[in-house]
């Protein structure tokens, strides 16, 4: 099966466009006669930046325009940063291919590199732009001012350095891709705070009908993260979360086994329930469901109904 060429659906920002450029370098790789053309799409997201993500809508407000454009036919695969993506897919789309995942980690930046995050003095503030993040920090440092910063990765650089922050979280995946590690301190311990299910993989989105463009994509596919990005999502749909929760996880493959870590947190900080469940990496789907049920039981069930009447 040959393409003469396709349509990639990009976001604008400068993260975007690397993840896009990224994924046609892979296709080209696959397919070297390929013609491949960039179309930009803007997003609520993109849009709207002087309000939290949970304001405004949650993970859905950085893929409903790429996702009605493949609908659409406008665009033949859509590239996204996959925490940014919904557990639940518009009826017609599906997920092509996942591939091989950078650092899931998150990092803390400062003006002084020298800082470490949890030896910071009381009342220090840091910027995140994330629930989950500010919730598992406030469980460990319940001193923390944690304020809340929205915009592309470069512009939360500017940000921080123009503020009187003593620093800010970003992920580790988006400052490596675009190299910028100037400022980071050091990278955050997942025993300190789990990140976002998908965190650190793209997703590559095509109509589920297209058989051609799913075996066309087939190489792009890593199947060990494909099993440990599957496992998170799977507890995030089965907690009904998303960007307004914080939950926190990380599946990693260990030959053929699939070991998941994940959390819930109070958003004050004050009560947090964590577990780990391990199984065969082909389980993904139903390790990820398993463990939300051990977290519910644990206490997370009273969790997310305070976050609920929050």
């Amino acid at each position: 099966m040959i393409l003469p060429g396709l349509i990639i659906g990009s976001r604008a920002s400068d993260l975007a466009l690397w993840q896009t450029n990224y994924v046609r370098d892979l296709l080209r790789a696959n397919y070297p006669t390929l013609e491949i053309a960039i179309k930009i799409i803007h997003t609520t997201g993109d849009k709207i930046l002087d309000s939290s993500l949970s304001m405004i809508g949650g993970k859905g407000v950085f893929t409903k325009e790429l996702e009605s454009a493949l609908l659409e036919g406008e665009i033949e695969i859509a590239v996204h940063s996959l925490k940014d993506l919904p557990t639940l897919l518009p009826d017609g789309l599906t997920l092509g291919a996942i591939p091989e995942r950078a650092n899931v980690e998150d990092a803390f930046l400062s003006k002084d590199t020298n800082a470490r995050l949890m030896d910071l003095p009381d009342g220090a503030t840091i910027a995140t732009g994330s629930l989950r993040r500010k919730a598992q920090l406030l469980t460990k440092r319940p001193d923390f001012r944690v304020v809340d910063i929205r915009g592309n990765v470069p512009t939360r650089i500017r940000k921080m350095l123009e503020s009187n922050w003593d620093g800010m979280i970003l992920a580790r995946a988006g400052l490596d891709r675009l190299g910028l590690n100037e400022h980071v301190a050091h990278t955050i311990s997942l025993e300190w705070v789990l990140p976002a299910a998908g965190q650190g993989a793209l997703g590559i989105e095509c109509r589920s009908d297209d058989n051609d463009m799913l075996e066309f994509l087939a190489p792009l596919n890593h199947d060990a993260t494909r099993y440990a990005v599957t496992a998170e999502r799977s507890l995030l749909k089965a907690l009904g979360g998303g960007c307004q929760v914080p939950i926190g996880a990380h599946g990693k493959i260990v030959g053929s086994t699939l070991e998941l870590s994940a959390c819930i947190a109070a958003m004050n900080g004050e009560s947090l329930v964590r577990a780990v469940h391990t199984g065969d990496a082909t389980r993904a789907k139903h390790i990820g469901e398993e463990l939300a049920r051990t977290l519910l039981d644990m206490g997370g069930k009273e969790l997310l109904a305070m976050m609920n009447d929050e």
